[in-house]
Parts: C-alpha cells; structure tokens; sequence
C-alpha cells in the first residue's frame, strides 16, 4: 500500500505537495487552479494572456487586434494579459476559499513578461502566494516578486541552469525562493528546456538530474526544506516512491500537468477531453517547430504535420551559379526579376513540388527555399504581418520587444504564430489544425483504469485519486 502523503511547508504555508502545473494560453484557470488549491495543493493560475470577462460576469472578452502596428497591437495584448491575469486569481481565489495556495504562470519569453507580472501583482496583493516562471533565464524574476511580497519558483531543467540564476540574481533575495521547479526536457508537455548540450532523443532518467540539483542547492546554503517540485511524467506517485522522504533529494513535491487537463473544471474544450482518452503511445511529438526556438511537446496531427511536411520541401539556393548550384530555379513564383541557383535534384524536386500544388516558394533565414500551396503562403504572410507581439521574440514574425520591434532576421516561414493557434484550440477550434500541447504520458489517460468508460473525475476525485498512489 502507497504510505500516506504528508503536507509541507511552501512558501510560509501548509500544503500537500501537489502542484498544479500552470499549462500556458487559457488551459488552465480559476475553475481548475481554485479547486485544485481547495482540494489542499498548490493551484497555478496562468497568467499568460488569460481569458477576461464582460460586464455580465460570463462572456468572454474576445481578444481582438485593432493596432495600426505591431507596437500597438503589443500594447493592446499586454492589456488583456494583465486584466485577464487580474480576473483569473481573483476568482481563483474565491474558489479555493483559503485553502491550499495559489500561484500564477508566467512565461519569460512572453511578451511584455516583466509588465504582466507587475500589472497582475499589483492588483491581487495577499491572493498570490507565488510567481512560477520558466521559458528562458528569468533573471529578474525574484526581484519582481520580492516587491509584491510573493515567493518564485523558477523552473529548470539542470542544476547548472539554476546555478547560473542563484549567482546573478537569486541569491540577492533567497527569503524569497518558494520552491525549485525540475522540469524534465524530455517528460513535460509545452515547451521544454533542451540545451545545446543534449540529445533530444536520448532522455536521461529524472532521479540523478533532481538529485544533481539539489547538490546545487546545498552548496550554496539552501535548507534541504525548500522543495524541489518534479514536473513532467508524474502520473502515479507509487511509481515515485523511492523520491518521498529521501535524504538524498531533501523535500519534494510533484507538479500534474496532463492529468488535470481531464477534470470537470478544465476548462479546455470538450472535445480535447475527448481526444485526451484516445492518444496512444507515440502520438505525442518532441519537436522545435515553436518560434520560441524552445523544444516542445505537442500531439501529432495535421498541423504538426503540415509544419514536417513544409520543412521536407526544402531546398538550398544561390544567387549566383556556383559549383553544383547552377541550375536556375524555374518554378516557386519568385518575384519578378529574382533569380536564384539550384543544385539539378533540387530543381527536380521542386518542379515535382509544384506540380503537386506547392507552386510557391518562401525564403527562409538559412537561404533556403520552402514550397508551399499559394493559399498558405498567403496564410503565412497574414498571420506575419498581424504580429501583436506575444513573445519577447518571434522567429516566425521576426518580431522582438525591442526599440526596433525586430530580430534582425528574416520571418521564418517554417515556423507559425503561436498566439493564433493556441487561443483558438483553447476556444474550440480545430483539434486537427492547431497545435494541442500534451506531455508524453497522455497516452496513459486510455490505459489508467481511473478513466474507464470515459469517466472524467472532479479535481477533488483527482486529488483524492493520487493521494492513494494512483
């Protein structure tokens, strides 16, 4: 029998060391953070460009564009993320009633990240008990929360990563270090932090990284009671045993990212419930289509597919003849008097592309040629031009939240606006033609009997479930 599970002390409270993971753009909210807070854990509101209400209190605020500018429609997406992130907790906490905690989700790479987290804190003072930030090196992260009386917990993926935040920044204001979140780079669902120095095919076993971690941690004077939270393919906890109460790791708490996804208070459409219950082994892919330029797990579909697909048909150019490049290229609609050179099996496979339908070609950052259909390269343009900046930088609009609101690159047409599809899935669009985040253990939602005959539990059944070791 799994041994019961003792509450610790987070952040100043009380808590089990159940951790709701914050799930990004409308995925997670007040309905399942409160109640997941309320079931005694630690709920996670995100706060990345979250939903806003009218004045009745029900419908959703839509959050439409009207900026002449990319600067302008920034401004406006700022806006609806702090009075959505505002909303969100406030009504996250009526839920959760005092119990638990609440945390927001903030992403570093997000647009106007540091703004957000000011504009959301300063107006939900003693509801938040914590800022909980990955995607990139949020530096500045524990400063920010330390002025609104709020503790951080960062998220790595290595000890080295966390190393280089404590000495820059961290260690300044260490009161204030909630927790340490681990996120596997191989387990977690959304964006994942690979570095250059690891194989994305190769994932090493979680045990000996947390434990790397917590060394860390140690040699730099942090008490063995600060939790590390284990984030990404946590399902049943008797499977993690062996991390409880051991010495080795100091105190530990895990985050649920895929599995609150299938509560009653999730508030993600039903038919990602449904497809939830049906993903097998396999279906969820490992790629780096995103314009962050992170990692990121995602169920294979046909937009991701699209995104495979489009990067197959592609070829290397010149604009000058030069060794094997000198065939002109003949088809691809390039603009008028643009000439570039080819290798002669490049030139017969873009011939072969266009007779398919990819009649157009679009240059990429890497001088290379990717052929599409005329429909969707006019898509692309689209959806480039209608930036409203929701990252700190774009590789697919080249947008960058700098003076010049430009990378200084060329938009890369093999990637896509992340806004865009991840506002609508989360709304009810298209499961087939948007990107679904999922962590790599959902195809354990069909195998887990807890779900048989398409139950699909309350948070508090959730909670109450896992508790048990299932």
């Amino acid at each position: 029998m799994f041994k019961p599970l003792n509450t610790i002390r987070m952040a100043g409270r009380d808590v089990l060391p159940l951790v709701e993971g914050g799930k990004g753009v409308a995925a997670t909210n007040h309905m399942s953070s409160g109640a997941w807070a309320h079931a005694g854990g630690v709920g996670t509101v995100s706060a990345v460009n979250a939903d806003s209400y009218a004045a009745d209190g029900t419908t959703l605020v839509a959050q439409v564009y009207s900026g002449k500018t990319r600067r302008d429609r920034h401004e406006e997406l700022v806006e609806y993320a702090i009075n959505g992130g505002i909303e969100q907790v406030k009504r996250a906490w009526d839920v959760a009633s005092g119990k638990g905690a609440l945390n927001i989700n903030v992403l570093w790479e997000m647009g106007g990240a540091q703004r957000v987290l000011h504009g959301v804190l300063e107006k939900t003072k003693g509801l938040v008990s914590g800022v909980t930030c990955g995607a990139g090196m949020p530096y500045k992260l524990a400063d920010i929360a330390a002025q609104y009386s709020v503790h951080y917990y960062p998220i790595v993926s290595s000890g080295r990563a966390f190393r280089a935040l404590w000495k820059r920044s961290y260690s300044k204001v260490s009161e204030w270090l909630g927790a340490v979140v681990y996120e596997d780079p191989w387990l977690a669902g959304g964006h994942n932090g690979l570095s250059n120095a690891e194989d994305p095919t190769k994932p090493e076993a979680p045990f000996e990284r947390v434990k790397a971690l917590r060394e860390v941690m140690r040699a730099e004077g942090i008490a063995d009671s600060v939790p590390i939270i284990m984030a990404g393919g946590v399902w049943f906890l008797r499977e993690w045993a062996e991390w409880i109460d051991n010495k080795a790791l100091g105190t530990i708490a895990f985050q649920f990212g895929t599995r609150p996804l299938l509560t009653r208070e999730s508030p993600i459409p039903q038919g990602w419930k449904d497809l939830l219950l049906k993903i097998l082994p396999g279906d969820v892919l490992l790629h780096k289509f995103s314009p962050t330029g992170f990692f990121s797990s995602a169920v294979k579909n046909l937009f991701l597919k699209d995104l495979e697909d489009r990067s197959e048909r592609q070829i290397a150019f010149t604009t000058e003849a030069h060794g094997d490049h000198s065939f002109a290229l003949d088809v691809g609609n390039l603009p008028r008097g643009q000439k570039v050179f080819v290798t002669r099996g490049d030139l017969l496979r873009a011939r072969e592309w266009a007779n398919l339908g990819h009649t157009d070609a679009i240059r990429t950052p890497e001088n290379t040629l990717v052929f599409v259909a005329a429909e969707q390269k006019q898509t692309i343009r689209k959806d480039q031009s209608d930036c409203m900046g929701c990252l700190s930088q774009c590789s697919f609009s080249s947008w960058s939240d700098n003076e010049k609101n430009s990378t200084g690159r060329m938009a890369d047409p093999r990637s896509f606006c992340i806004q865009k599809t991840l506002q609508d899935v989360a709304h009810g669009g298209s499961l087939d033609h948007n990107l679904v985040f999922a962590g790599h253990n959902a195809c354990r939602f069909a195998q887990d009997p807890f779900y048989s005959n398409g139950f699909i539990p309350t948070v508090k059944q959730l909670v109450e479930r896992i508790l048990t070791g299932d």
